[in-house]
């Protein structure tokens, strides 16, 4: 049995890998760390600002090279041993996310690259607990409300990226009698609820950025609607969910749906948004089957900045039930913000970093 704890992290150095880094190098533990060889110097770079924020010493990041979507992940032997012999808990959060990414990669990435961290994870000696990292999303088309104990299901999918991930989920449940897994579903993830930083605008920044193009004007007609809610959680309440819960042998065999217990509707949204740009919110409501219409017009991802593959989302019956999650989070002090009392911080730094 290794003298410390050692966390096998897989997505380095992705931009929650990086923050959920952070919380747990406040641990007495080490790290091993896949990156890409592509990714090798940012890596380095990243693991000198880790060791210098958390105090501690370079030699408990140790950097090896790997793709998820090789055999082994393409580990050398050495790295392979280490990682053995070593790991006492992992992190899989290398995936591609990205709504419009093609099928084969999709499914060569996200699927195939979890069985093969899973292959990997029943060669661990000492392995105490394996987090993976899913979505909300996979639960596809389906509508109504989705509990943390179901998965299968033959509703269909938006995309490639929501049928990948479900697909990587099955791979992790099938492991479960012979694994101590612990899935985390986080929903739509957005900007620091202190900071507003965020790595990526996609999801409730189409809105934003669409809403600053003119904002006294086109906060005039609500383009949201009153019936579905765009479940928003923000980056620094799914990383200390995660950080939580990583050495907490009461979320073993759970999954966690990361979601906001009470979401706005995309109608509300649209208001809070409006009125965090200008102080103004909206007088009209337009007809939710006209704006998804207009919308999905071929010229319209020029018009408002949404491309077509985000559109359903602005239309999605689903809502994610959290009582796992808030069960095994209280104890921790861990609740997710509501979008209003961050609602500022997201939009000013959409508004200062134009371009990120």
């Amino acid at each position: 049995m290794p003298d410390r704890e050692t966390l096998f992290v897989t997505g380095f150095p992705g931009f929650i890998a990086n923050r959920l880094l952070e919380r747990l190098a406040r641990k007495d533990c080490r790290f091993i760390l896949l990156a890409q060889p592509s990714l090798a110097a940012r890596a380095v770079e990243e693991r000198a600002r880790l060791a210098q924020l958390s105090g501690k010493s370079l030699s408990d990041f140790q950097i090896v090279e790997g793709d998820i979507s090789e055999p082994g992940l393409a580990l050398t032997p050495v790295d392979l041993d280490l990682i053995r012999q070593q790991t006492t808990r992992m992190f899989h959060l290398a995936a591609v996310y990205d709504l419009a990414v093609p099928r084969d990669l999709a499914l060569r990435v996200n699927a195939g690259g979890t069985r093969n961290v899973v292959d990997l994870a029943r060669l661990i000696a000492h392995l105490r607990q394996f987090h993976h990292v899913s979505t909300c999303y996979v639960a596809g088309k389906r509508e109504g409300v989705i509990l943390e104990s179901e998965l299968q299901h033959d509703a269909g999918y938006r995309n490639y990226y929501e049928e990948s991930k479900y697909l990587a989920e099955l791979e992790v449940e099938k492991a479960r009698n012979e694994l101590p897994v612990t899935i985390h579903r986080p929903s739509v993830v957005c900007g620091d609820s202190q900071t507003g930083e965020t790595g990526k605008y996609d999801g409730v920044y189409y809105l934003i950025h669409y809403l600053l193009r003119w904002p006294s004007m086109l906060s005039l007609i609500n383009i949201g609607n009153r019936e579905v809610s765009l479940n928003l959680v923000p980056v620094d309440f799914v990383v200390d969910a995660m950080a939580a819960l990583a050495f907490d042998e009461r979320a073993v065999g759970k999954t966690l749906q990361l979601a906001d217990p009470s979401p706005l509707t995309t109608n509300q949204l649209f208001n809070s948004i409006a009125k965090s740009i200008d102080g103004h919110q909206s007088r009209i409501t337009a007809p939710a089957t006209w704006v998804r219409f207009f919308l999905m017009l071929p010229p319209s991802p020029k018009i408002t900045g949404l491309p077509h593959h985000a559109v359903p989302y602005f239309f999605v019956k689903q809502l994610y039930d959290s009582s796992h999650a808030q069960e095994l989070l209280a104890p921790h002090g861990i609740r997710c913000p509501p979008f209003g009392s961050y609602v500022d911080r997201i939009v000013d730094f959409a508004r200062q970093h134009p371009v990120i």
